[in-house]
């Protein structure tokens, strides 16, 4: 396995909308809305930033999520890193014989991918570690191929 480095970082936020407003005037950032059946299912929003390497997640209202708890707890801001890495399995695997649990797997199908993330890839698929058990900031492992 061969890392590739950061991907982007994850920060929790109330309101998706003031957050994109806030790094789109910081930052000059470009965000899309990639709030997915999987992502509503887990009750948050989704908004991703590539050129600035950002993706904002809010919780949806009324919902009881993992961003609302974290967000409760800690207050808005940074709560993943995505790391990209050439093999994902391999990833995978080191983190089981680390004692990483997974928390969440994302695998998009080519479908998925075109709706959600402006068809940029051929293959998207991370692993959301648990953050209880890798030193307290959600670390995403994940293999992007661009198309």
């Amino acid at each position: 396995m061969k890392p590739l480095g950061v991907n982007r970082v994850s920060i929790a936020v109330k309101d998706l909308e003031k957050g994109v407003e806030f790094y789109s005037k910081l930052l000059g950032a470009t965000f899309f809305e990639a709030t997915a059946d999987d992502t509503e299912k887990l009750g948050i929003r989704v908004a991703l930033s590539w050129d600035a390497g950002i993706e904002l997640v809010s919780p949806m209202p009324d919902k009881d999520t993992f961003v609302t708890k974290i967000i409760e707890q800690r207050g808005e801001g940074l709560i993943g890193v995505v790391f990209a890495v050439d093999d994902v399995e391999v990833a995978h695997d080191a983190a089981e014989k680390l004692g990483v649990g997974v928390w969440y797997t994302l695998d998009y199908s080519q479908e998925e991918i075109d709706k959600h993330l402006q068809g940029r890839f051929t293959k998207y698929k991370e692993y959301m570690l648990d953050p209880s058990t890798s030193y307290g900031v959600g670390p995403i492992i994940g293999q992007f191929e661009p198309k």
